[in-house]
């Protein structure tokens, strides 16, 4: 049986479903009074329990082979925020603790390609180092330090390996990402306002494909890039009016005025407990070196994401099959 933390995220759900169609046994834990939709009918044994709970860590993880680890928190809000680390972190290392104490057999921690450290040229791959004094957020840093967590106990002697994926994207976005929400509005031709830059984004399909992959084929202490294609938020915006053949309203902002304007719109974000989007972090992304590889995954992973434009595509379909 695997466990799989973070299972009703985007990630998550779709780890789920590709583990089940392989005939694996699945339980998730998951947070007492957390929405349970995104594997609302799948064949799964749901645990209650938190990361931050040690008992119940450990508890979740009887009878258990192998744990794909994915909760956490994600944010793109400026500032600190112990929340963060404190999940992302401690949560981590009770996961270690009590997998190395339970004598488990694999653990496939999905980390991020924002914990690896920033370089303005080149291409960014394995060789970078993890950064957890990465100024750019919290949630990098956060993601940097569990790393780091998670490679020591794999020197250690744990059966651990590392995930990196880009930026996703894809169908079974329950919880309307960021992104998801771009393609979203695109979709039903609500206007769109975009800054220049681009990203390197990935299907969370190949993601899942990679994860397990990784379980079966990834070296112990060793990370494993999982990338996708590098594209511009307006040839994103631009496929989905092909796609759905609905003209929008589009007004490309100047980077400038968007960076002023993301000074001011962290604060209307949690007043209006809305989606972030235009944040000092999110122009920052979009501004930095997106030169992304995964050759290392494909050599030892057999890791061979689709094209964007599919992707893209599906996502589109099954936002407005699902959002009717």
């Amino acid at each position: 049986m695997w466990l799989v933390t973070g299972a009703t995220g985007h990630v998550g759900n779709v780890l789920v479903r590709k583990l089940l169609e392989r005939g694996e046994n699945v339980r998730a834990l998951i947070l007492p009074g957390e929405c349970r939709e995104s594997i609302t009918g799948l064949n799964v044994e749901a645990c209650e329990g938190d990361i931050l709970n040690l008992d119940s860590v450990f508890q979740s993880m009887r009878g258990v082979r192998g744990i794909f680890h994915l909760a956490g928190v994600i944010s793109i809000m400026p500032g600190l925020n112990p929340f963060i680390r404190k999940v992302n972190v401690e949560g981590t290392k009770n996961i270690l603790r009590a997998a190395m104490e339970s004598g488990i057999k694999k653990l496939i921690y999905t980390s991020s390609i924002h914990a690896i450290r920033r370089v303005e040229d080149g291409v960014i791959n394995e060789d970078m180092p993890y950064d957890m004094n990465n100024p750019y957020g919290a949630y990098d840093r956060s993601k940097a330090e569990a790393t780091l967590d998670v490679l020591n106990a794999a020197h250690a002697g744990l059966e651990a390996v590392v995930a990196c994926p880009t930026g996703v994207i894809g169908p079974y976005d329950f919880r309307g990402s960021m992104m998801g929400a771009v393609i979203h509005d695109a979709a039903v031709a609500k206007p769109a306002f975009y800054v220049d830059g681009a990203y390197d984004f990935v299907d969370v399909r190949d993601v899942a494909d990679g994860l397990i992959s990784a379980a079966e084929n990834g070296k112990r202490g060793e990370s494993y890039i999982l990338s996708g294609q590098k594209i511009t938020v307006r040839y994103m915006l631009e496929t989905v009016r092909e796609i759905t053949g609905r003209n929008f309203f589009q007004l490309k902002i100047p980077f400038d005025l968007a960076k002023f304007a993301a000074l001011f719109t962290p604060m209307y974000y949690q007043l209006a407990k809305a989606t972030p989007r235009f944040t000092p972090y999110s122009l920052e992304v979009l501004q930095s070196n997106s030169n992304i590889s995964h050759a290392k995954a494909t050599q030892e992973l057999g890791y061979l994401p689709r094209s964007l434009y599919e992707s893209i595509k599906d996502t589109v379909k099954w936002l407005l099959e699902s959002r009717k």
